[in-house]
């Protein structure tokens, strides 16, 4: 599929080789099974007949757009540009639409992607990871610091700077034992920007090339939770230039709309980079990453594929949208 149209090496963690690209590729398409077996794969025995062009058609879209999680707007706005493309070309059986549908839902995709800035080569390079709990931020984390590690040879640091929820630290602690990387922690109710700030010292006096900052995701004190993340970027900031270089925000798609509205918080807060899109294999509405992309007017960065450590791929919108429909 499409991961070979990519330059390889656009960013330091993207894959090197042919066969790292086709692992990652096919472990999206697993991820997505329950979504191409259910609400896609009847959008595309829609969309595989040789039946004309009905209005009948377009309203059956729609409602397994939505029923998909891609969200009223999102849908609206998919289904417009779909209709204007066809009549554009003068498109009038069903099993000539699908490829233009297909082409609007990559450009969703694709639209804050091409707004994306150039990774920073400073080190060491600070990523900061935030969402709300149980999205599955320790668990990224934890493959992100493989992946560094295991793929690319570099040195990782991880800042345990969830203080608030219990066990949290110790969480993050388990995982770094089970990657072989270090972890900077206090334990639950110490001063997350002390943490972050003894993690930074550690990472530019230690010689890392890499430190990535867990942080606290509490809804119900929502107020003081923003305040926090904005607490521990500063702290960043005032140690390293222009850090930290990524913020990324976790959503966990099995929350479906929810997560995309708790996301936004977030917004307002941290300078977001880039979205993780967790436990997509959880689910059979897919359609959520539309969404999410749409929403939250961000890139996605990776797709979590499953429970180990190894089930991480970047993501690249034109494989994702082919996955979404491949045939069984």
């Amino acid at each position: 599929m499409s991961f070979f149209k990519r330059l390889f090496g656009r960013h330091k963690d993207e894959p090197q080789t042919e066969e790292e690209a086709q692992q990652e590729e096919a472990k999206v398409e697993q991820s997505l099974e329950k979504s191409r077996s259910g609400i896609f794969g009847r959008i595309a025995e829609l969309f595989s007949t040789s039946e004309p062009i009905t209005d009948e058609l377009w309203d059956e879209l729609e409602e397994l757009l939505i029923q998909g999680d891609v969200g009223v707007e999102t849908t609206m706005y998919l289904v417009d540009r779909t209709k204007d493309r066809v009549n554009r070309n003068g498109v009038k059986r069903a099993s000539e639409a699908r490829e233009m549908l297909q082409a609007e839902m990559v450009s969703i995709f694709q639209e804050y992607a091409d707004q994306e800035e150039s990774r920073s080569d400073s080190y060491p390079h600070i990523i900061m990871v935030v969402g709300v709990n149980g999205s599955g931020k320790t668990t990224l984390i934890a493959k992100l610091a493989h992946r560094y590690q295991s793929r690319f040879g570099k040195r990782v640091l991880l800042a345990a700077g969830d203080t608030f929820r219990a066990a949290a630290s110790e969480q993050l602690e388990i995982w770094a034992q089970r990657t072989g990387v270090r972890v900077i922690s206090r334990g639950q109710g110490a001063d997350a920007g002390a943490v972050v700030y003894d993690a930074v010292e550690e990472a530019v006096n230690g010689d890392y090339d890499i430190l990535i900052i867990d942080t606290a995701g509490r809804l119900h004190a929502k107020f003081n939770l923003m305040k926090e993340l904005e607490k521990l970027r500063n702290v960043v900031r005032r140690k390293v230039t222009n850090a930290p270089h990524e913020v990324l925000l976790v959503i966990d798609a099995t929350t479906g709309q929810n997560g995309v509205l708790q996301a936004k918080a977030f917004l307002q807060s941290v300078d977001v980079t880039d979205v993780v899109v967790t436990k997509l294999d959880g689910t059979a509405k897919g359609g959520i990453a539309l969404a999410i992309s749409q929403d939250i007017q961000r890139p996605i960065r990776y797709i979590g594929t499953g429970e180990t450590m190894d089930d991480l791929a970047m993501f690249d919108a034109e494989s994702f949208v082919e996955a979404l429909f491949a045939r069984e």
